[in-house]
């Protein structure tokens, strides 16, 4: 619709709108709300005839979670993802790499999901995909989807060069803003990894699409913090694609990122229907198929804005849940003895006797003050 609709921007003030991004991030956020809300009731209808018993829950779990929660679909996710695709091909620049960069991840990491439910609910147990197979997967989407951001930004910053295979792997090689990580806090460019680059990148989309996916435990949950995480980023992104801002912050400018925050727009509105069916009580869960999804977006969008540790920052509550399992394992592997009273550690505050809504509203705040802490990293520099 963008391409059709901008032909005509020079004879209408009106057709002229559609060249801001300000303004088609605004509409695909009201479209893809709009769709969500209108698929929502009629779609968890039909995942409660198909799946019968909905989700496996765990028998292990807090006090309750049975009880409340058995019976409840998932692959809700797709509330989200189908609107945030049909907006995302309506709202942006279609010849832009850097929205079907992510749009591949985003859809790739939907997909590996979706087979993961599809095989808890059809077996009723919690093994899904292996988690070698899964992250295979994960790592061979990621290192397409890396690999084609890269090539793009290599094309916009070398318009001059001849631009083939060994061209773009002597880019990688080189001492080049193509392949450092900006830090928090330090103007321009921080530490260069050279090649190293793409495994890091890698790393970064699958590890906080996990991460989302680990957070993914309590109703509404996770989905609040994806929403204030993709709002952050939705700014991060306007400012990173603008020379004259990106200079004004000293932040690292990438020629074209600034088109994601269309891509995010949809993804804010989306979610918003989304929550209206998962706010608790939930009647449906987003499980691997939205978790994973989301995560891998923002992972890929954080990539694409060179704002990988800014990323750990916003999304400070996501990073938190994944290292509280991980030193849950680390510790019961050398001690035999458990850190917390459950992983990850929502589950925990679950154990100590606090009520759902609590621990869900108050994690809401904490990623709020993580997501105010990273947009501060932008100007203290």
């Amino acid at each position: 619709m963008f391409e059709l609709l901008s032909q005509y921007d020079e004879s209408s003030q009106f057709f002229n709108l559609f060249n801001y991004i300000t303004f088609r991030t605004g509409g695909a956020m009201f479209t893809a709300m709009v769709i969500a809300f209108a698929i929502g009731a009629p779609f968890i209808h039909w995942l409660r005839k198909k799946q019968g018993k909905g989700q496996p829950i765990r028998e292990d779990g807090p006090a309750g979670h049975l009880l409340t929660k058995k019976g409840t679909p998932t692959m809700g996710g797709l509330i989200i993802l189908i609107p945030l695709g049909i907006s995302s091909l309506l709202w942006s620049d279609l010849q832009n790499p850097y929205v079907w960069a992510v749009l591949i991840v985003t859809v790739g990491f939907g997909a590996i999901g979706f087979v993961d439910d599809f095989a808890k609910v059809t077996k009723q147990h919690h093994g899904g995909l292996s988690a070698k197979l899964r992250l295979a997967f994960e790592f061979s989407i990621a290192l397409v989807a890396v690999v084609a951001m890269l090539a793009a930004e290599w094309v916009a910053t070398t318009p001059d060069q001849t631009h083939d295979v060994m061209g773009f792997l002597n880019a990688l090689m080189a001492s080049d803003p193509l392949t450092a990580v900006a830090l928090p806090f330090v103007n321009g460019w921080g530490i260069q990894l050279l090649g190293f680059y793409v495994i890091f990148a890698m790393f970064v989309v699958v590890g906080f699409g996990n991460a989302v996916n680990l957070t993914d435990g309590l109703d509404g949950l996770a989905i609040v913090p994806v929403m204030i995480a993709a709002a952050t980023f939705g700014m991060i992104c306007y400012l990173v694609g603008r020379v004259d801002y990106s200079s004004y912050l000293g932040i690292p400018h990438v020629a074209g990122v600034s088109e994601l925050a269309t891509l995010l727009g949809a993804l804010l509105g989306a979610s918003l229907g989304f929550l209206w069916y998962n706010a608790p009580p939930a009647r449906v869960f987003m499980g691997d198929t939205g978790s994973l999804a989301l995560g891998g977006l923002l992972g890929a969008v954080a990539v694409a804005t060179k704002h990988e540790i800014v990323l750990a920052i916003v999304g400070g509550l996501f990073v938190l849940e994944t290292l509280s399992v991980m030193l849950q394992v680390a510790v019961f592997k050398r001690t035999g003895k458990r850190l917390f009273l459950m992983a990850p550690v929502h589950h925990h505050f679950e154990k100590l006797g606090w009520q759902e809504p609590t621990i869900v509203i108050r994690f809401w705040i904490i990623s709020v003050i993580f997501a105010l802490a990273g947009l501060a990293t932008l100007k203290l520099r």
